[in-house]
């Protein structure tokens, strides 16, 4: 039970992981590293020292972002116990789990050997809470057939049964995300609801939504049928925000599609071109959901500061992997920046 000791203890903890947050300063230094090796040794000044100190070399862009998941995962654990085992933060949780899933069922469909697979993979977040067997038996599955049969048994196998078969039709190997995401967000806004944080429902349905419309505009540019698009969104949503993502299934365009949202609150983030629009959405979006994640920090150790902590976490470790992979690739650091989603100085 979340009490209001308990929110005191884990709203100090928030605070106190986000005052270690590196800043858009330290990310470019980071980027700006001639090779691994030293992208380590600046990282080891930063309070990653710990965590980075462990990788053995030689250094792989890989490594390294498995090492800081790890970590990622240790604080979401932390804070998951300093607010008395919250379902919502659990819900949260889930996701590094089914990240591992993801991982497993699309290595096995690409044909990856099992090394390739499991160097790919941390079980850290499933021996934190003592759950490894399903993720080990789809790991160990001899195709992805029997991966998928394995998964049944969480209530994900019919989810990932369609993804399978509309991969078959469609060779879109990103349609096993979209399937994935949509049984997590199912999640989440069935946890959200039933928790009595008023708070997190703004929060939480705007991160639905963003999953709900990046669906459908991704499902859109895979040419999905409009019945395929209505099982990929997340239904359990108010019946206002179903009467717009209907419109948009129905537009005759993916711009058209955007256009149905002029009359909501993401407007401004409909882009007013018409180049690359989905990927300037997705940025617009993204940047607005890192955007309110920070401002929750005006409040006095509310709930919501300790969701968006770890959501702020997830952001620092998606930019930290995207600079090592941009140093081992020799990537300019001013593409690699430009890529990032950070807080402007």
């Amino acid at each position: 039970m979340f009490t209001p000791s308990l929110q005191m203890y884990a709203g100090v903890k928030s605070y106190n992981i986000k005052g270690k947050l590196l800043t858009k300063k330290d990310f470019q230094t980071l980027s700006e590293s001639r090779d691994l090796d030293e992208f380590v040794t600046r990282l080891k000044n930063t309070s990653y020292n710990d965590t980075i100190s462990k990788i053995q070399k030689p250094y792989s862009s890989q490594k390294i972002e498995i090492a800081l998941r790890d970590r990622q995962v240790d604080l979401h654990h932390m804070m998951m116990q300093a607010s008395g085992g919250s379902n919502v933060m659990f819900a949260y949780y889930l996701r590094f789990i089914l990240r591992n899933l993801k991982i497993i069922l699309k290595g096995k469909i690409l044909g990856r050997t099992q090394a390739e697979i499991e160097a790919a993979l941390s079980l850290h977040p499933e021996e934190l809470i003592k759950e490894r067997d399903i993720v080990l038996k789809a790991l160990i599955a001899k195709d992805v057939e029997e991966a998928v049969s394995v998964l049944k048994a969480i209530g994900i196998g019919e989810d990932v049964e369609k993804a399978y078969s509309l991969y078959n039709e469609r060779k879109q190997i990103q349609i096993l995300d979209l399937y994935f995401d949509k049984s997590f967000y199912e999640n989440l806004s069935r946890t959200v609801k039933s928790s009595g944080e008023f708070s997190l429902h703004s929060l939480c349905g705007m991160e639905i939504d963003f999953y709900n419309i990046m669906s459908i505009l991704r499902g859109k540019f895979w040419n999905l049928d409009e019945n395929q698009l209505q099982h990929i969104i997340v239904s359990n949503t108010s019946s206002e925000s179903k009467e717009i993502f209907t419109r948009m299934i129905s537009a005759d365009s993916i711009k058209g599609a955007l256009n149905e949202l002029l009359g909501t609150h993401y407007k401004d983030l409909v882009p007013q071109d018409d180049n690359d629009v989905i990927a300037k959405f997705e940025r617009a979006f993204e940047r607005r959901i890192y955007d309110t994640m920070n401002a929750q920090f005006v409040r006095i150790f509310g709930f919501s500061t300790i969701i968006a902590i770890v959501r702020l976490l997830d952001y620092e470790i998606r930019n930290l992997s995207s600079i090592a992979f941009g140093v081992e690739q020799n990537i300019p650091s001013q593409t690699v920046m430009d890529r990032l989603i950070v807080k402007e100085s």
